[in-house]
C-alpha cells in the first residue's frame, strides 16, 4: 500500500506501490508542483524506483517519503528492513534521513527546515526523505507530547512559503545573422499561450522556420507560432532536398526532437546548436555536436536580427511542408484498411479542442510525430520521454486523468504491450476522480521493432523483439470493471473519441496488423519523400 499526495487533492491509497509511483508522476506532470509519495519500510520504497528515474530524467516534482525501522533494528534480519540510505541513488535532486522523531520542539523545527528545503529542492525532480521510526507507530494517547500543549502552531509554521522561492532564468540576448531553423522540441510548459507566442516572436526577428515537435505546443498553436512546420520527417527523407535545407544555426527550444530522422539530419548537416533550456543544468547535447547549452528560459531569450532575412529559405520549407502535409494526409484519408496512422489521424481531428492527450512511447509518440499536423486545436500532449520506456504508462495516465478531474477528461493512446506491462494500473481505476479513455492500439506485439533492420531475420525477431501477446483484451477489462469497446472502424473510432465522459475509465481496442502497417508507412513515406521538392 502506498498514498499518492497532492496539495488540494486528497491523498489516494494506491495497492502497487509501483503503480502509485506513476499515478503521483501524471498527477504531477499535470499540476507542475510536487506531489507526496509514502511508502512502508522494505522493498515498497524500491518499487518506486521506475517512476523516480522518469521523474528525474524528465524535471517532474516528486517527495518520496520512505518509512524505516530505527537504527537499532538494522542489520539483524528483523523483517521488512533493509539498506534504505541512498536508495535511489543518484537520481534525486536530494537525499536525507530524518532524525528518529520525539516530541521535542528543537527536534520539530529541525523537522520542518529540512521538509522545508526537501521542497524547495523538489522544484526541478524528485527528493528522498527517509524516515526511521520507533513504536508505538498508531496514534494512541500517551504522555509524550504533553510538553508541546503550549505550541503555537499557527506561528510555528507561518514564515513557510508552501510554493518555496521562485526564481527566474536571467535573461539572453542572441545576434542572429547565419541561416538557421528554430526546433521546438518536446516541452511541457504551464503557460502555453506566452510560450507559442514568444517563439512566434523569435521566428518573426529571426526569419526562421520552425520545426515543431508533436510534444511542443507550438504543433498544436501554430498560428501563433509563426512558420510552422510538421512534416519535416518525411521532407528530410528526400536526401537532395535535405542537402538544401541545411541551416547553419540550429536554434533548439526544449528537449531533443523525437524524429530519429531530424536528429539525423542535425548530426550530418554539422550545423551550429544553441540548445536553450532552463532545467536542472547538466550535459543535455546527447548529439555531441558544436553545441552551446544556454540556461534561460524560452520567455527570457531576447534576439535581434544582425543581418538580411534569407526569405527564399523559408519559403523553400513552407513550400516543402505543403506538399508532405498534404500527401501524408491524402495517403491516410485514402487508405481503406483501418491502419495504426489512422488512429492518430482521427485523434487529430475529432478530439474535442483543447482535450488533455497522454501519449506511450514507442509506436504510438512516432504515429503523432508523423501524422499529427500542425493546427490550432489546443489539445494539450502529457508525455514521459524522460527515459523514453514503456514503464507506468498506464498508471501515469490515471494520475493525469485524476488531477483534472471530470472538468478535463484525458485520452491515453497506447500500444498493447505498454498497456500490459502496467495492468496493475487498473487497481486505481475506483480512486480516479475524473475520466480516462483509453486508446489500445492492439498489434500483437512491439510495433517499433518492424521499422529495424533486426525485423527480417525470421523466426527469432518474431519470438524475441515483436514478443507477441495473446491476452484478450475484454476479458481483462471484466476482471477490473472496466468498460471494454472492441472498435470496428475509423468512422466509430471518431465517434468515440469526439465526446469524452466526464468520469470512469474506458478502453477503446483498435485491432490492426503489425506487419502490413510497418510495410504501409515505409511505402508511403518513400513516395512522399520523392515528390516533395
Amino acid at each position: 500500500m502506498a498514498l499518492a499526495r497532492h496539495q488540494g487533492i486528497e491523498a489516494v491509497p494506491v495497492l502497487d506501490e509501483r503503480s502509485a509511483g506513476f499515478f503521483a508522476l501524471g498527477i504531477a506532470k499535470r499540476t507542475r508542483t510536487p506531489v507526496v509519495l509514502v511508502c512502508t519500510s522494505g522493498t515498497a520504497g524500491a518499487n518506486y524506483f521506475p517512476a523516480v528515474i522518469e521523474a528525474f530524467e524528465s524535471g517532474v516534482p516528486l517527495i518520496v517519503i520512505t518509512a524505516d525501522r530505527p537504527p537499532e533494528m538494522r542489520d539483524c534480519a528483523s523483517g521488512q528492513t533493509i539498506d534504505q540510505q541512498k536508495l535511489f541513488g543518484g537520481f534525486v535532486r536530494f537525499y536525507h534521513e530524518f532524525a528518529v522523531p520525539e516530541a521535542k520542539v528543537p527536534l520539530l523545527r529541525y523537522l520542518r527546515q529540512t521538509t522545508a528545503h526537501a521542497v524547495e529542492r523538489a522544484s526541478t525532480g524528485p527528493v528522498h526523505l527517509n524516515a526511521p521510526f520507533r513504536d508505538p507507530l498508531a496514534p494512541v494517547a500517551d504522555e509524550t507530547a504533553t510538553a508541546l500543549a503550549g505550541e503555537e502552531w499557527e506561528a510555528f509554521f507561518g514564515h513557510v512559503d508552501a510554493a518555496g522561492p521562485e526564481t527566474e532564468p536571467a535573461d539572453v540576448w542572441m545576434r542572429l545573422e547565419k541561416r538557421g531553423v528554430i526546433i521546438a522540441g518536446p516541452d511541457d510548459v504551464e503557460d502555453v499561450e506566452t510560450y507559442v507566442r514568444r517563439v512566434g516572436e523569435i521566428g518573426a526577428v529571426s526569419g526562421w522556420p520552425v520545426l515543431a515537435d508533436v510534444l511542443s505546443p507550438v504543433r498544436h498553436h501554430a498560428t501563433d507560432a509563426g512558420v510552422v512546420v510538421a512534416a519535416y520527417d518525411v521532407i528530410l527523407r528526400n536526401e537532395a532536398l535535405a542537402r538544401a535545407l541545411a541551416p547553419e544555426v540550429v536554434l533548439c527550444l526544449g528537449g531533443w526532437p523525437t524524429s530519429k530522422v531530424l536528429r539525423g539530419w542535425l548530426e550530418t548537416c554539422g550545423a551550429e546548436v544553441w540548445l536553450v533550456g532552463d532545467g536542472a543544468g547538466g550535459n543535455r547535447d546527447a548529439l555531441h555536436g558544436r553545441t552551446r547549452c544556454i540556461q534561460t528560459s524560452v520567455t527570457g531569450l531576447m534576439v535581434e536580427r544582425g543581418g538580411p532575412v534569407d526569405e527564399a529559405y523559408a519559403e523553400a520549407w513552407l513550400q516543402a511542408e505543403a506538399q508532405a502535409s498534404g500527401a501524408l494526409a491524402s495517403a491516410v484519408r485514402e487508405e481503406e484498411a483501418f491502419v495504426e496512422p489512422k488512429v492518430t489521424a482521427v485523434l487529430a481531428e475529432r478530439l474535442p479542442a483543447g482535450a488533455a492527450l497522454f501519449v506511450a512511447n514507442s509506436m504510438p509518440v512516432r504515429d503523432l510525430e508523423y501524422f499529427w499536423p500542425a493546427n490550432d486545436r489546443g489539445v494539450r500532449v502529457y508525455f514521459s520521454r524522460g527515459a523514453n520506456g514503456i514503464d507506468g504508462t498506464l498508471s501515469t495516465a490515471l494520475g493525469v486523468a485524476h488531477a483534472g478531474g471530470e472538468a478535463e477528461p484525458t485520452v491515453l493512446l497506447t500500444g498493447d504491450l505498454a498497456l500490459l506491462h502496467d495492468t496493475n494500473g487498473f487497481l486505481s481505476v475506483p480512486q480516479v476522480r475524473g475520466s480516462l479513455t483509453i486508446v489500445v492500439v492492439n498489434n500483437d506485439g512491439g510495433g517499433i521493432f518492424n521499422h529495424l533492420p533486426v525485423a527480417q531475420f525470421q523466426p527469432e525477431f518474431e519470438k524475441y523483439w515483436a514478443t507477441p501477446q495473446t491476452v484478450e483484451f475484454a476479458k481483462l477489462c471484466s476482471a477490473y470493471g472496466v468498460e471494454h469497446v472492441a472498435v470496428k472502424d475509423a468512422e466509430e473510432f471518431g465517434a468515440l473519441v469526439s465526446v469524452l465522459p466526464k468520469q470512469g475509465v474506458r478502453v477503446l481496442e483498435v485491432r490492426t496488423e503489425r506487419e502490413r502497417d510497418a510495410a504501409w508507412r515505409k511505402r508511403v513515406f518513400a513516395e512522399v519523400a520523392g515528390r516533395v521538392g
